[in-house]
């Protein structure tokens, strides 16, 4: 049919056949063979259709060209403007809409458009930066539950600064695998304070005692979480833990006592301005002396360089499987150290040391709790 045709056609059509109209004509521009001016005309008229009265009219050529990559980009990013029941359609399926689309209609859209651009089959870094940085909650636990949403180290910063006290973002952001060691720390804590502030756990424990097992409870999360962390992510994580003040003397003696070794060289990296490959080796085979003069560089309190050169020796022992020791082990033998420079006439006065005794003896104690407990897992299994 001409195209003249069909406009007088549609002039006095019902909205009934203005759509069906629609629908048909876009099919022949995307199914056709078209010379270029039967192509140029076709598309002319399906432009003015994005003009129409009726949303009903709007919503066929939305429906026609939605999957197509031979659909007009022009009118494609209109529909994707439009009224949302329209919209909806371009948003989620469309593969012509570019980046800078899509982020445009993120940011000028409404809740449900974003949501919709969340939930694509493939959402790139940018858009996923723009969701996370103006979406609304649903739009961002629509992107959190897409596997195909390519989410940046940055954004997923961003995302617990903007939405980390929402459970829900939390919840998802769990299973993520992708999520960086400095993020998961955050989560962690954010989590841990959200429990902290319930009110039947104020009830139960009082503000300070909750406060305080919170605190306990984020340090033993933040060793755990260096036994799953790739070596390369410590820079970033040590970083993060800096920032936040939890580099604290306590905080280094536990990484010790656990055995993360290379944590600890990250952290004296840090501390110390020494490069790492020196750092390293200091760790592999320093002798005590040497090993102390690091550990003031890094201003680690001298009354912590005897035990943990004896955690360090000890540790060494074990790699190079001179000894078999557990980590209540290497605890244990940090304690007698420091106890027997107690008992050593002129030695650094016991006071000096209580609290350090104090910790260890809890490492120790979590120590033997933890072997009972696998013990009693793997009879249990067996």
């Amino acid at each position: 049919m001409p195209v003249q045709q069909y406009l007088r056609m549609i002039e006095n059509a019902s909205v009934a056949q203005r759509c069906h109209a629609t629908a048909a004509l876009a099919h022949i521009y995307l199914h056709s063979e078209l010379d270029n001016d039967e192509r140029c005309a076709t598309e002319a008229v399906l432009t003015l259709l994005l003009d129409d009265s009726s949303p009903k009219v709007r919503l066929a050529l939305a429906e026609a060209f939605s999957t197509s990559v031979r659909a007009p980009a022009h009118i494609v990013a209109s529909l994707a403007r439009d009224q949302i029941e329209i919209s909806t359609y371009m948003l989620g399926r469309s593969v012509l809409l570019s980046d800078s689309d899509l982020i445009d209609c993120v940011v000028s859209g409404c809740g449900e458009a974003q949501r919709v651009i969340a939930g694509r089959a493939r959402v790139s870094p940018t858009v996923c930066a723009a969701i996370i940085e103006v979406g609304q909650t649903d739009a961002i636990l629509e992107l959190l539950a897409n596997t195909q949403a390519k989410i940046m180290p940055v954004s997923y910063r961003r995302l617990l600064e903007r939405s980390g006290h929402i459970a829900e973002v939390r919840a998802l952001l769990v299973d993520h695998e992708s999520l960086p060691a400095d993020c998961r720390h955050s989560l962690a804590v954010k989590t841990a304070e959200a429990l902290c502030q319930m009110n039947i756990v104020q009830a139960l424990m009082g503000g300070r005692r909750a406060e305080r097992m919170t605190h306990d409870a984020c340090v033993k999360a933040s060793i755990g979480l260096v036994a799953a962390t790739p070596i390369e992510e410590y820079p970033a994580l040590v970083e993060h833990l800096q920032l936040r003040g939890d580099i604290t003397t306590a905080f280094v003696i536990r990484v010790v006592a656990k055995g993360q070794i290379d944590f600890f060289g990250a952290i004296l990296v840090a501390l110390s301005g020494y490069k790492h490959s020196r750092v390293r080796g200091l760790l592999i085979d320093g002798r005590p002396n040497v090993l102390g003069a690091l550990f003031s560089a890094a201003g680690l309190a001298e009354s912590t360089h005897a035990s943990l050169c004896t955690a360090v020796q000890a540790w060494r022992d074990i790699i190079n499987g001179k000894r078999k020791l557990g980590l209540h082990d290497v605890a244990r033998a940090m304690i007698e150290q420091i106890k027997g420079l107690e008992a050593y006439a002129g030695a650094v006065p016991a006071a000096a040391n209580d609290d350090l005794l104090s910790l260890l003896n809890g490492i120790h104690r979590d120590a033997i709790r933890e072997n009972a407990r696998r013990s009693m897992l793997s009879i249990a299994a067996a």
